[in-house]
């Protein structure tokens, strides 16, 4: 059940649209199914000689009141509306059960139980899913009601409502997801055969273009280069830019004119201090940038990401926050960088996890500037490494799982059910990507005398996971991945132990599998050593050539209500 608080200044504008056909006719039978008085509130779906005029007159009395003492003044935004749904796949609820439901008005200090001095409210149903509180915020004594925090408690009002009512139980959010786009957005978005609002598509291009971007100017240029306007609030003192509001291409209003919206507006994490927190310094992103092989961002961000879930693991919550801020800025560029099929479960995943990259814990983004920095040179990678690649994909569905876990033990329900989806994206195209690759990689299997000689490598060097290790259905394919690292020049009963010490694998369901990606994110030795000497000869690395990131095209609607 969801509720969503609003407030407004044209309350017989709203009681027009609550009894009227709808936008789209959808509105089915309007009437009254509680008020602050039922005998009182006239009702013109149930009295076809009423009119709004009559029934706002009425609901306005409160008001009138107030204004008489103001000399003729309304009181700013003193329409109350929240609307209250249930949940997809819920039952119908009688009008009865919708008028207990109304009870939000106790919970969030519009009409306190027993306070004969309230204000004045009517809940509406048009429709069988849901219905519409709506009330003067203005009491018979003149004062305005006490609603400080009214969405956050009305969402706990509804929690109890379910549980009494037998629904489907949401998860509780901490007010840190972005507002859920309104009822006009969603029907403008329809008409236009747009299949997400532009608050939902700005967003998303938004986050990508964060996440790839070195500095603050960089952002304002990429979004304008992807045909988006920019809009930058500066300081009267200073004149340095405060704030910014972007508009979509093509997205008008009546007038003709662009229809802006502010940073913290499209999220809370976008807003111009947050993403500061997240940029580096203008020092630090003019500094040359160099490549010395192209696999290295792809490593890098895989030691990085594998780096993360030791830090999920600890006491510090700050370090872990912000190490989740930066794996969903690493998932958009991942997505970004990846030309294959399962890029699009990369990019799903990228905006599921959207959620749970954010609570109210404050983030320590410092404490993941290794990830960041490796996530941001991938987004100007020029090519895709098979192998690696996919060993960085099987390192993002574990720390995926772990962020869902690390949520849930903190109850932070709906970030933990973000992450969760944000997995089964990941997982989804790991098994995408990795099937063919594993086939490959076991047909390329070394002769059986090597192979022996291997599974005594392994028996040698991880004594209390062999048997495990050599009854995966991977072990083939671990023992090509072997052969590989040999021919460059590694030691296979080393390496075995250095990998294996990266991370325990009692937990592992495939430890060969682990094993092998983890092998294969390993550095090629004999390329340092040469590149090492390349290097000390005068000869310089290669500058990566920067270009603006691929932004996914936003392709679902926004499913995470406002209070997440």
């Amino acid at each position: 059940m969801v509720p969503d608080v609003s407030t407004g200044s044209d309350s017989r504008g709203l009681i027009v649209y609550l009894f009227g056909p709808g936008r789209r006719d959808e509105h089915t039978d309007p009437h009254i199914v509680a008020a602050w008085d039922m005998a009182g509130a006239p009702d013109p779906g149930r009295d076809p000689t009423a009119t709004y005029t009559q029934l706002a007159k009425r609901l306005d009395a409160h008001v009138d009141l107030r204004t008489r003492e103001l000399g003729g003044k309304k009181p700013p935004q003193h329409v109350w509306h929240c609307p209250v749904r249930t949940a997809p796949g819920d039952r119908y609820l009688t009008d009865a059960e919708w008028a207990e439901v109304a009870r939000i008005v106790h919970a969030t200090g519009i009409a306190p139980e027993g306070d004969e001095r309230a204000c004045r409210w009517i809940a509406v149903r048009h429709a069988d899913d849901h219905i519409h509180v709506m009330a003067t915020t203005v009491r018979a004594d003149g004062r305005r009601p006490r609603t400080h925090r009214d969405g956050q408690r009305a969402q706990a009002e509804c929690r109890k409502i379910e549980a009494e009512f037998g629904l489907r139980r949401l998860k509780a959010g901490d007010l840190t997801a972005p507002r859920t786009p309104t009822g006009a957005e969603r029907a403008k978005a329809e008409r236009q055969g747009q299949t997400v609002t532009a608050r939902h598509w700005l967003r998303e291009q938004a986050y990508a273009v964060a996440a790839a971007v070195h500095n603050e100017a960089d952002y304002f240029t990429v979004l304008q280069s992807l045909g988006i306007k920019v809009k930058t609030r500066l300081g009267p003192d200073t004149g340095d830019v405060i704030g910014y509001s972007l508009a979509a291409p093509g997205d008008t209003n009546a007038a003709g004119e662009p229809v802006w919206y502010g940073g913290s507006k499209l999220a809370p994490d976008l807003s111009t201090n947050r993403l500061r927190e997240r940029l580096p310094d203008q020092e630090v992103a003019d500094r040359p940038r160099y490549v010395a092989d192209p696999a290295d961002p792809w490593r890098h961000t895989t030691s990085a990401i594998r780096a993360a879930r030791t830090v999920l693991d600890s006491d510090d919550d700050a370090a872990a926050q912000g190490y989740l801020a930066a794996f969903g800025d690493a998932l958009y560029n991942i997505a970004s960088a990846t030309t294959s099929p399962h890029r699009a479960e990369l990019q799903a995943a990228a905006m599921a996890f959207n959620c749970a990259r954010r609570s109210a814990t404050r983030a320590d983004h410092q404490a993941a500037t290794a990830l960041r920095k490796a996530a941001k040179e991938l987004a100007y990678a020029s090519n895709e490494p098979g192998g690696l690649a996919i060993a960085l994909l099987f390192a993002t569905v574990h720390l995926a799982r772990a962020a869902a876990k690390w949520h849930e033990q903190r109850g932070h329900e709906q970030q933990a059910a973000a992450a969760e989806e944000a997995f089964r994206h990941l997982q989804a195209g790991y098994q995408q990507a990795a099937a063919p690759a594993l086939a490959g990689l076991a047909r390329r299997a070394p002769r059986a005398a090597t192979a022996r000689r291997y599974e005594q490598d392994v028996r040698a060097a991880l004594p209390d996971h062999a048997d495990r290790i050599l009854a995966d259905p991977t072990w083939t394919a671990l023992t090509t991945t072997l052969a590989h690292a040999e021919t460059a020049g590694q030691t296979p009963r080393r390496l075995l132990t250095e990998v294996a010490a990266q991370r325990e694998l009692d937990s592992a369901e495939h430890p060969a599998e682990v094993l092998n990606w983890r092998i294969t994110a390993q550095p090629n030795r004999r390329k340092q050593a040469a590149r090492s000497r390349s290097t000390t000869s005068g000869t310089s690395a290669r500058s990566a050539t920067p270009h603006p990131p691929a932004t996914p095209a936003a392709t679902r609607p926004e499913e995470c209500s406002r209070h997440c």
